[in-house]
């Protein structure tokens, strides 16, 4: 008994060998800490620096001036209407996500000739970049001379629409939605192959019908990867430019002007980075907020 306590003993490793064994592992992330450092952090104290100053191009050098770019801002009615813009241009972005996302990633999870190359030109679209996709839209089908929708109205009979004219931020949301559908059928279609076929054989046989299975075990297993479609499509929207820029420049007058482009037209139109500062402190607030609740949404949905 003695001897074999004492060979447990003398084979048991010292405390000190098992102790030496953890890695510090600062040195190897303190690279990074320091790059993420000089990448965010420094140009976000930056932006909040000029945001309390009164810093124009045309007329250096900045000088402080306290809150006056917020008291500006948020007094004047051009912020309110670009909010209103963001607000209108990501909901109606995901409302159109969410619906024909689902239809088509429902189309696609069955089995037909070429379902491949069908899921391959469904998801297509998220390749092409904003400035292409914009320009495809503005020249080659919204024009209402040149453009393939304006020749279809021109063979029924009716007069070509001046998209860009009469429906901008329709036109907006169409190209932004044209892009981002295909995300979320990608996301909802890779979540439909996971659903298990059983429950859908077993409510069959028991008489659900093609709307009943959609609705109470389709739809309900689809809710957390919209939850995660709806969380990243608003964190990218809220900074949505480029197509914007390419086709209607925030007009006509301020009716796509966004809470983005509006920082755009106060630095590089009006050349005053301290309006454009404190425009753009505002609009990290409320899309940290945004992320805050969406992430607590989508936390709550995964724990479910």
């Amino acid at each position: 008994m003695d001897q074999g306590s004492a060979t447990l003993k003398a084979t048991a490793p010292p405390a000190a060998t098992r102790g030496s064994r953890q890695v510090n592992t600062l040195p190897m992330l303190l690279p990074a800490i320091i790059v993420l450092l000089l990448w965010s952090v420094l140009p976000l104290l930056r932006t909040l620096l000029y945001s309390f100053q009164h810093y124009d191009l045309m007329t250096p050098p900045a000088t402080f001036n306290g809150g006056l770019n917020y008291r500006y801002l948020f007094t004047d009615p051009s912020t309110w209407i670009a909010i209103k813009n963001s607000v209108v241009l990501v909901i109606g972005v995901l409302a159109a996500s969410i619906v024909f996302g689902t239809l088509i990633a429902l189309l696609l999870n069955n089995d037909f000739p070429g379902q491949s190359i069908a899921r391959l030109l469904a998801i297509a679209p998220f390749f092409v970049m904003s400035p292409v996709a914009a320009l495809i839209w503005k020249n080659l089908l919204l024009d209402p001379v040149s453009g393939l929708f304006g020749w279809f109205m021109t063979l029924a009979g009716l007069h070509p629409i001046a998209w860009f004219s009469v429906a901008p931020m329709t036109s907006v949301i169409i190209i932004y939605s044209w892009r981002w559908i295909p995300f979320a059928t990608l996301i909802l279609l890779t979540a439909l192959q996971s659903l298990d076929t059983d429950q859908l054989e077993a409510a069959r046989m028991d008489g659900a019908k093609g709307f009943a299975r959609l609705r109470y075990i389709v739809l309900p297993h689809l809710l957390r990867p919209i939850s995660i479609v709806i969380m990243l499509e608003s964190i990218f929207l809220l900074s949505a430019f480029a197509v914007i820029y390419t086709t209607t420049n925030g007009g006509p007058g301020d009716a796509t002007t966004t809470l983005t482009y509006l920082i755009f037209i106060k630095a590089l139109n009006d050349f005053s980075i301290g309006s454009a500062s404190a425009a753009g402190v505002f609009a990290i607030v409320l899309a940290n907020i945004l992320a805050v609740f969406l992430i607590r949404a989508v936390s709550r949905n995964l724990q479910a």
